[in-house]
Parts: C-alpha cells; sequence; structure tokens
C-alpha cells in the first residue's frame, strides 16, 4: 500500500435526500421517504480513499453548528484526518438536497440544490497556511465547489511542489472552472452531462463512442488521464497510451448518490498502488457498484478486502 498522504479539499456537509413516487405532482405536497446523512463531494472521496487505508487530511469549512459538529464526527469515524478543518463561527455548514424519483428499477436524480456558501473561507490565505501539508502530499483531490481564488492557489502550489492534482468536476454548471486548468490536471473525473461544460468540448458525451471521444479529447487538451461516467451504460477512459470503455455491472440501486464519489476514490486508491489504469478503472467501477446498493452516502463497510473480492473481471 501507498504510505504517502492525501490532500482532499473542498465540499463537506449534509445531504438531504427525498424519495418519492413514479408521479410528481408540482406546487403540491408528494408523499415520499426523506433521510439525511453527512455528504459533500470532496469529504466523501475522502472518506472513501481513509477507509481503503490512505492517509487522508480533509481542507474545508464548516460553520460552528451542530451540522458542523455532526459532518467533523463522521469525517473522524471514517478515518478523515479533520486538524486542519476550518470551522467558522458566523457561517452555516454545507447543504445538499436532492430529489429522487423511480425510473426502470433505478433511483434517479430529479433535481438537486447546493448551498456551500461557507466555502468561501476555505480561500487563499486559509490554503497558504496548509502549504507544509500540500508540499508532502503523493496527490491533492478537488471539487470545483471552490471559489476561483482557491483553486487557483491550489493548482499554484501543486506546481510549486510537484503534487499531482485530481479533478471532480462536480456539476455541469460549476465544471467550466476547470478549464484554465486541464493541462494541470492528472486525473479529471467528469460525468456525461459534465463533459459538455469542459473548455468548449462540441460532441458531449452520450453513448460508447462518444464518450471514448470526450475522454480523448481531454487528454489532449492537457489532462493525464480522463475518465467518463455514464452511470448505467459505463465508464470511458484515456491516456497518452490509449482509450477503452468498461460497462457498468447490473446491479440494484439503491441511491445513486456518492457513487461517483466511490469510483474516484478507488481510481485514485489504484492510482497511488501503481496498478495499471485499466485495473484502476475497474477498482472505481467495483466501488461505485458496491456504494449505490446501500443507503449511505459512503459505504460504511468498503475496505480494500471488499474491494478485491468483489472486483470486477
Amino acid at each position: 500500500m501507498s504510505d504517502g498522504h492525501v490532500v482532499v479539499i473542498g465540499a463537506a456537509g449534509i445531504d438531504i435526500k427525498a424519495r418519492t413516487g413514479d408521479t410528481i405532482i408540482w406546487g403540491e405536497s408528494n408523499p415520499g421517504v426523506i433521510r439525511n446523512s453527512v455528504g459533500g463531494v470532496a469529504r466523501n472521496i475522502g472518506e472513501n480513499l481513509a477507509r481503503l487505508e490512505v492517509k487522508t487530511y480533509l481542507l474545508t469549512a464548516v460553520g460552528r453548528d451542530r451540522q458542523g459538529k455532526r459532518v467533523l464526527n463522521a469525517c473522524e469515524q471514517g478515518g478523515l484526518d479533520i486538524s486542519r478543518v476550518r470551522v467558522v463561527k458566523e457561517a452555516r455548514t454545507g447543504t445538499y438536497v436532492t430529489l429522487l424519483k423511480p425510473k426502470d428499477m433505478r433511483w434517479e436524480t430529479v433535481v438537486a440544490i447546493h448551498d456551500y456558501d461557507v466555502l468561501e473561507s476555505v480561500n487563499r490565505d486559509y490554503l497558504l497556511k496548509q502549504t507544509d501539508l500540500i508540499a508532502g502530499a503523493e496527490m491533492i483531490v478537488i471539487d470545483t465547489n471552490l471559489s476561483d481564488e482557491a483553486m487557483a492557489t491550489v493548482f499554484e502550489l501543486a506546481g510549486r511542489f510537484g503534487v499531482r492534482v485530481a479533478a471532480d468536476p462536480t456539476t455541469p454548471q460549476l465544471a467550466a472552472k476547470l478549464c484554465d486548468f486541464i493541462s494541470h490536471v492528472y486525473l479529471i473525473t467528469p460525468n456525461a452531462a459534465e463533459t459538455a461544460a469542459l473548455c468548449g468540448m462540441l460532441n458531449p458525451a452520450y453513448d460508447r463512442d462518444s464518450s471514448i471521444a470526450a475522454a480523448r479529447g481531454l487528454v489532449q487538451l492537457g489532462a493525464k488521464i480522463a475518465v467518463v461516467t455514464m452511470g448505467e451504460v459505463g465508464l470511458a477512459y484515456a491516456d497518452a497510451n490509449g482509450a477503452g470503455f468498461i460497462g457498468a455491472l447490473h446491479t440494484h440501486v439503491v441511491d445513486p448518490t456518492g457513487g461517483g464519489d466511490a469510483f474516484t476514490g478507488a481510481v485514485i486508491f489504484g492510482l497511488l498502488n501503481n496498478v495499471d489504469v485499466d485495473e484502476a478503472m475497474r477498482l472505481g467501477a467495483t466501488a461505485a457498484a458496491l456504494n449505490v446498493q446501500s443507503k449511505e452516502t459512503v459505504l460504511p463497510e468498503l475496505s480494500v478486502e471488499l474491494l478485491y473480492d468483489k472486483l470486477m473481471t
């Protein structure tokens, strides 16, 4: 296993998930089931890494409120090092709300809303105070909930110390923030919708061939490894040595939230341990399939042993 550490920078907060039936009556109250759990893209990726025995530090901000305490407690229980997290007295902890409905025996997102104003406190000043941590990292992982200033600072520090950066585009609306930095990205993991927002790509992914083309396009723009996830279709990936496609595992989806974060975490785990890119992708696909079978945003039972026991062939 890798002995180095990873620094994960971005969102950590509360996920609120509402499930309703086939028919939604807009403008009225609909019956359903509502759950909440600790989430945030960067935090989710970080917990997946920690559960896979990678020493992982979380850089984020939460409010000095009940939700913030809950987030920090969950991070500690998941194995994340939260010693550098910023707790902001006057802020509220970030929240993500999603509405899910059934489709073809799966749950799909109808709409989602995020409120992460607290991340304005993850600014240049805060990040410069983490220089020692970043300088010694094997990899930095970011989501695009970060401000433009924070993102520029991350890439500045990564370039100064020669640290690889993995970037999750997070949403189609936020993905374009990465356009100025694609050539400095080691790993980028957009889903199909996010490819349309990345750097003027005229042909967003929608099937096997277009997802491979999108992954290759991102490599041509300078990314070292590009992955395009397609949900139940599978995923495409590319690097300087070529491209490939892996079909999705057929599995019962209990909750799609966090599946992409599980994928990214397991891929990074593989790359840190110098496995081939093909195997890293299979590790990611396996982790995602395991994760979406759980009601939790991060699978509590995830381990290196479970991942390899269930590794798709």
